[in-house]
């Protein structure tokens, strides 16, 4: 044998991670080696394609420029990273060499100052790559989330210039993911795959060059070795991972169901169809489904994790024995085998990440992909490039809807040539069928919606040339479809004036028809609202929807069936208030029951998209046309009915 020196006796230490396969020797993919660099590397578990992401990239491309755009102000930061990643994995390279010096030298002779020395080597690189490690995870999780931050704010400022139609067509869970999963999903893989790239890289170089260092002999060896080895370990990497793929997809089934199944409206819903039986026994099914999942990820291939064993076991042993023949051994010493052998098993980590690298960018492609698909959304309503500036304190109020005409996307006309002049400080009451375009006509004039042909004005100053901020300050909104947030009632009424006192919260409370409601609850202004305001009634919600309008004092009003909610006494203290404050105030009603129109300065009566009528209520009735006779086919409280025919529209 031609192993030198006294150190028979001497154990080569194990190399890896508690997931080592067999002692002795670098573990399978993920097992910590202690000799790569970094971060990232992908470990063992080679990542697989998703073809929705191929999908994704073919419906809208990324090209590199756009992406290196986002990461051009970070310019240093990335170079110091990759320059800290390199010195940490040559740095780390040190520590073979040191323990082939205390196996071949200092221990065999008792030379205590070298074993002090070398050990003392062995202590600083550990602690120089560990200090340059967190130095280089912090720069590079600090610049990704810097720039995440940046995407994730001009997505966000993007989505809310988008029109309701917009909001209409998406499902708000695609929005919610895009904004939150997808940016965070980015920021995890970039960061991962860039840091990985520069360490895989660097660490796998620098290995391989030290192992030839070594023994040029050996190093042909473990290249005949390797390959079965990463091939076995991504096989089985490969089955775990299309269980757990589909594991994931029953586990969102399931999150899916406890978000709906859950909430305040899936609990009402389920109690008032009697289907919570259904539910649960719907949801034990998926549970148990997920339990043979778990089982079948965890004995997945379970063979070939035995076979990897067996090779994992035999790489060393394949090392040992060449070392003990003359022909490829050639002198070498108990120490450097042992750090032969710690170097190629930590060989084996970055080449598999360095294998993965190529899937992780085109899902990182993917991510970026979704973002830049938003972003590259044009907004159906721009803001004007230069507005026109409009005291809300200076506003008449004088409406004007001249040759107004209006369809949704591609869709047949809603309305057709609406000239209509609301005089400042008047209320007009607009009524019609169901589907006569009433609320697309109140959408205009706060630009929820933009006109196709015409203009609407307010003062003479067309709506689209008025900045946004500006146009909510002088047009107040209340919907029949009430939005409380999940907040206190002060902080509810706050988001129409931030500055408003105590008192003015009151008064407006108080011109709302809700003052008194408000002041018995335990909290007063403090109580909390509920989701969606489901801790109050339906017109509870509405009068503290109507205070919230009040509270910002618009000149123009637009009340779009905002009493619809309402019993009939309760309606009538709320009309009563809005007709005060209607005094001084351009007033739009989108009616539906007749008693809110009876002290309008005009009626409008809409019918297919066309104004067909219109002037003073009493006038109206009397002249037998269109708002008498939906008068009489609606009864006395009720100012819509279901059209006669045509295409159905808002």
């Amino acid at each position: 044998m031609t192993l030198t020196h006294r150190a028979g006796r001497v154990r080569a230490p194990a190399h890896g991670g508690g997931d080592t396969p067999a002692a002795g020797l670098a573990g399978p993919p993920g097992a910590g080696s202690g000799i790569t660099g970094g971060t990232g590397g992908g470990g063992g578990r080679p990542a697989r394609l998703d073809p929705a992401d191929r999908e994704q990239l073919a419906r809208h491309p990324v090209g590199p420029r756009r992406i290196a755009a986002l990461f051009a102000p970070h310019r240093r930061t990335i170079a110091l990273v990759v320059v800290l990643i390199t010195a940490s994995s040559v740095v780390n390279l040190a520590q073979p060499f040191l323990v082939r010096g205390v196996i071949d030298d200092a221990l065999p002779h008792g030379d205590t100052r070298l074993l002090l020395a070398l050990t003392a080597s062995m202590v600083g690189v550990a602690a120089v790559t560990s200090v340059i490690g967190v130095v280089q995870t912090w720069l590079a999780t600090a610049m990704g989330q810097r720039v995440m931050h940046a995407l994730r704010v001009q997505l966000f400022t993007h989505l809310q210039a988008q029109s309701l139609g917009f909001f209409t067509r998406t499902r708000g869970g695609e929005v919610q993911s895009r904004l939150t999963h997808d940016i965070a999903g980015m920021q995890s893989v970039v960061t991962s795959s860039a840091t990985g790239v520069a360490s895989n890289l660097t660490t796998a170089v620098a290995t391989a060059v030290a192992m030839v260092v070594l023994s040029p002999a050996m190093s042909l060896i473990s290249l005949l070795v390797l390959p079965p080895a990463i091939w076995l370990s991504r096989r089985v990497a490969l089955i775990r991972r299309d269980v757990t793929d589909e594991r994931q997809r029953e586990l969102a089934a399931l999150h899916t169901q406890v978000e709906e199944g859950l909430s305040v409206s899936g609990v009402r819903l389920a109690k008032t169809l009697g289907t919570t039986g259904r539910d649960a026994d719907r949801f034990t099914e998926r549970s148990d489904r997920l339990v043979g999942l778990e089982l079948r990820s965890q004995l997945a291939g379970r063979w070939r994790m035995a076979t990897m064993q067996i090779v994992f076991t035999a790489i060393p042993a394949v090392i040992y024995l060449a070392a003990g023949f003359p022909a490829t051994g050639g002198g070498m010493t108990i120490g450097t085998v042992v750090a032969f052998t710690a170097l190629q098993g930590a060989v084996f980590r970055p080449v598999m990440g360095l294998l993965n690298i190529g899937v992780q960018w085109v899902t990182a492609l993917a991510f970026f992909s979704r973002i830049f698909e938003y972003l590259d959304l044009e907004p159906q309503i721009a803001p004007p490039a230069a507005p026109v500036r409009l005291d809300p304190a200076g506003v008449r109020g004088e409406v004007r809807f001249e040759g107004v005409r209006h369809a949704y996307d591609d869709g047949p006309d809603v309305l057709h040539g609406i000239d209509l002049v609301l005089p400042a400080g008047t209320t007009t009451a607009v009524v019609g069928p169901t589907g006569s375009g009433k609320s697309t006509l109140g959408s205009l004039l706060p630009r929820l919606n933009d006109v196709t042909e015409g203009r609407v004005s307010i003062d003479g100053v067309d709506v689209r040339e008025l900045d946004p901020a500006d146009l909510a300050r002088i047009v107040g909104v209340v919907s029949q479809e009430t939005y409380l947030v999940h907040a206190t009632v002060r902080e509810n009424l706050l988001l129409a004036d931030p500055d408003a006192s105590e008192a003015e919260l009151w008064r407006a409370l108080g011109a709302a028809r809700i003052a008194d409601t408000v002041a018995g609850l335990p909290d007063g202004l403090d109580t909390l609202v509920g989701a969606r305001g489901h801790r109050f009634s339906g017109g509870e919600q509405q009068r503290l929807a109507i205070a919230r309008t009040v509270l910002r004092n618009p000149p123009v009003l637009v009340l779009d069936e905002a009493t619809s909610a309402l019993d009939n006494t309760t309606e009538a203290q709320v009309q009563e208030a809005l007709d005060r404050l209607a005094a001084d105030r351009t007033t739009l009603t989108i009616a539906h029951r007749l008693s809110t129109v009876e002290n309008a300065d005009q009626v409008v009566v809409l019918s297919g998209g066309r104004v067909v009528e219109r002037g003073a209520p009493r006038e109206l009735r009397g002249a037998g046309g269109p708002f008498a006779l939906l008068a009489a086919r609606t009864g006395p409280d009720r100012a819509t009915a279901a059209p006669a025919g045509g295409p159905a529209t808002r």
